[in-house]
């Protein structure tokens, strides 16, 4: 007897059962839909042995076979770019593909060693419970991030302007996040957790074009796109880096590699110290052949993981990426950004280039501002972004005109925190990878980890 009767006369058995009241109503019909959708399984999986077949033996009948057609499969709901209805580029707010609240959880990593207690531990368990609005906020900007960086790595090509890439991310991390930016304080309640990084060759960090910036992505490049989102000040700060030439490859496998060596050695009571070394051993195993001559791959000393804290994206801790004497420990609850820079070059970089981040200084000290573009600045400023970074470009975006003044006097008086570019020496190659970890008091999750990387 074939599989099918075998179903169907199944699916008549639960039918009799349920008439006599021994099974729940609807249970037959339920084993029918899945029976109807496994012959389709079946028929599909025929239809693919029939084109092998045919395609295999050479004949006229094997020629027809692989022509016929196949019966086609049941369509997904619209949806032109990511799962569950996301447009392209990316549009739908989250919170409404995700109407529950319930949204994706990380990689979950179960803790290690003396720290293997944690999992199964009732006290610890039952922290992690009480901390659910936290985590609901850090998953839906993981998942905002995880979205729209998708979205980007299927879109940029060189050719377009580094201006047309950073606008396109941003305007997708702000259409995702629900908050557009342009009513007061919309970007304090969700949105960008920073600019997006675009920083190309021997720039390592904190580039982003400012208005008027005409830089052509090259096929030759290698660019780092390092771009925040966050909910709630609740900031996932991750990164990746995109080239478009092989010789390139090691390089980038050097720093994934190190970043996912760090993420597995990060946890609970772990010193720093001993995360840099790891990182450090992982990275510098590798080289990169690039004109015919071969460069080992250097962590760049100088540049940090860090951890993050509400509505700050560097706390007071530095996760370093070479061994050293850091005694250090994380602890339980902190949230940190494991992030790896390798280069050809030195492995150290310096500020250069002209400037386009900054931040307001959480605890600023109370100066007396002179200049009224200043103190109209400064007003704008805290109830757009408060203490998360910003770029000229955001500025712009909000209608300030002639501002370099107001902001420059802000820096001056220690109010406003510039970051410039920080570049290794010209005609060396950087790359860079970073996740957001949280430390939960059962597990350690890598929020923002995603099928690319």
């Amino acid at each position: 007897m074939s599989a099918v009767q075998d179903t169907a006369n199944g699916v008549e058995a639960l039918k009799l059962d349920e008439s006599k009241g021994n099974l729940p109503e609807g249970a037959a019909a339920e084993a029918e839909k899945r029976a109807e959708n496994h012959a389709q399984d079946s028929d599909d999986d025929a239809d693919d042995a029939d084109d092998a077949e045919g395609a295999d033996d050479g004949t006229e009948e094997g020629a027809a076979k692989k022509k016929k057609k196949r019966k086609p499969r049941k369509k997904k709901k619209a949806g032109t770019g990511t799962a569950k209805g996301q447009t392209n580029p990316p549009r739908v707010p989250i919170a409404q593909l995700f109407p529950n609240g319930a949204f994706p959880e990380g990689e979950i990593c179960e803790y290690i060693d003396d720290n293997s207690y944690r999992t199964t531990d009732e006290e610890k368990r039952h922290l992690d419970r009480m901390s659910n609005d936290y985590l609901t906020e850090y998953r839906h900007a993981a998942e905002v991030h995880r979205q729209v960086r998708q979205w980007a790595q299927k879109n940029i090509k060189p050719g377009q302007s580094l201006t047309e890439i950073a606008e396109g991310i941003e305007n997708g991390v702000r259409h995702l996040t629900g908050h557009q930016g342009l009513e007061e304080g919309d970007n304090i309640r969700g949105g960008m957790g920073f600019p997006t990084g675009l920083s190309i060759n021997h720039c390592a960090a904190h580039y982003t074009p400012n208005a008027g910036n005409k830089t052509i992505l090259q096929q030759g490049d290698v660019m780092k796109v390092d771009f925040g989102a966050h909910i709630n000040g609740r900031i996932v700060d991750s990164a990746f880096t995109m080239s478009f030439d092989p010789t390139y490859d090691n390089l980038l496998a050097a720093v994934k590699d190190a970043t996912n060596t760090g993420i597995r050695e990060a946890g609970i009571d772990v010193r720093m110290s001993d995360i840099g070394a790891a990182i450090q051993e992982a990275m510098e195993s590798y080289e990169c052949e690039i004109g015919g001559e071969t460069f080992p791959i250097k962590c760049i000393r100088n540049l940090n993981g860090h951890d993050i804290r509400q509505w700050s994206i560097h706390g007071t801790k530095s996760v370093p990426i070479v061994k050293g004497g850091d005694q250090t420990k994380m602890e339980e609850g902190e949230t940190f950004a494991i992030e790896t820079f390798g280069s050809t070059g030195k492995g150290y970089v310096r500020e250069d280039m002209e400037c386009s981040h900054y931040a307001k200084v959480a605890d600023a000290p109370r100066v007396p501002l002179r200049t009224t573009s200043a103190k109209t600045l400064l007003k704008s400023i805290e109830k757009n972004f408060g203490t998360l970074p910003f770029c000229r470009r955001y500025l712009d975006r909000l209608g300030h005109d002639k501002y370099l003044l107001g902001l420059n006097n802000l820096v001056q008086a220690g109010i406003v925190q510039d970051y410039p570019p920080l570049v290794d020496i010209k005609g060396s190659y950087t790359a860079q990878y970073e996740h957001t970890i949280l430390l939960r008091p059962n597990c350690k999750e890598v929020v923002s980890r995603g099928d690319d990387y």
